[in-house]
């Protein structure tokens, strides 16, 4: 990772914007990630996540799938600080590059908004792809028309959280395509409406998201944002 943007994480920066690490997020995230891996009749008896940061998505899907494997990767130090209560739950939790650590394929391996903070998620799916059975997903959608009129919302997720790269439905789907990954099902997960940390004035405008998603759901997301994208995937099958 390029040593600019890593600082971020190896120091201070990143628990000093988010000293929550975005926990109030977990339990809808692990719901949506059982939703998609139920909706194809997919029960893994193992999970292991790249970027778990304070792995509160790991402990909820224990919920979901009580006798599967949990295993966690963060580059952030900092992120450790909230992993003892996991450990005593028998979640493997680990410090450090996951490609440097990880010395075997898992079954399923969730990377739930990782790609648009890495410099080049494209050499990140190849790299990742051999490492797992089956890929979960989670893309942020910043990108949409009016927050590019307004730019400010593309700031913020810039500086706050670390936003490198902004997608859209089409442009995640590309990015897979492009890793030589086949999508298996992707779905909205319907943020604009039921995401936790949703302020007020989101709250407001989700109505009328609400009534332009009625005719057309992608062109809404796209016009108006407020959706994030959950996607199962896994390695091409090779063609020879």
């Amino acid at each position: 990772m390029n040593d600019l943007i890593s600082k971020r994480y190896l120091e201070k920066d990143y628990l000093d914007n988010n000293p929550t690490w975005d926990m109030e997020d977990s339990l809808w995230k692990a719901s949506k990630v059982t939703e998609i891996l139920k909706r194809n009749n997919l029960t893994p008896s193992e999970f292991c996540e790249v970027g778990c940061g304070a792995g509160r998505v790991l402990s909820s899907l224990k919920n979901d799938f009580p006798n599967a494997n949990y295993s966690g990767y963060d580059i952030a130090p900092d992120a450790e600080q909230f992993w003892r209560s996991l450990r005593l739950l028998e979640i493997e939790l680990y410090v450090g590059d996951f490609f440097l650590l990880n010395n075997k394929k898992r079954e399923v391996v969730m990377l739930l908004d990782v790609l648009e903070h890495v410099p080049d998620p494209h050499q990140f799916l190849v790299n990742i792809k051999p490492s797992a059975n089956f890929l979960v997903i989670h893309f942020p959608l910043d990108l949409s028309a009016l927050s590019v009129l307004r730019e400010t919302p593309l700031l913020h997720v810039r500086r706050k959280v670390g936003h490198i790269h902004s997608f859209t439905k089409g442009l995640a789907l590309e990015l897979l395509d492009e890793c030589g990954l086949e999508v298996i099902d992707w779905q909205y997960t319907e943020a604009a409406f039921s995401a936790p940390q949703r302020k007020l004035k989101s709250k407001i405008f989700s109505w009328f998201r609400w009534f332009f998603y009625l005719f057309n759901k992608d062109i809404g997301v796209r016009v108006l944002g407020g959706e994030t994208l959950m996607v199962l995937a896994k390695a091409k099958q090779s063609s020879l």
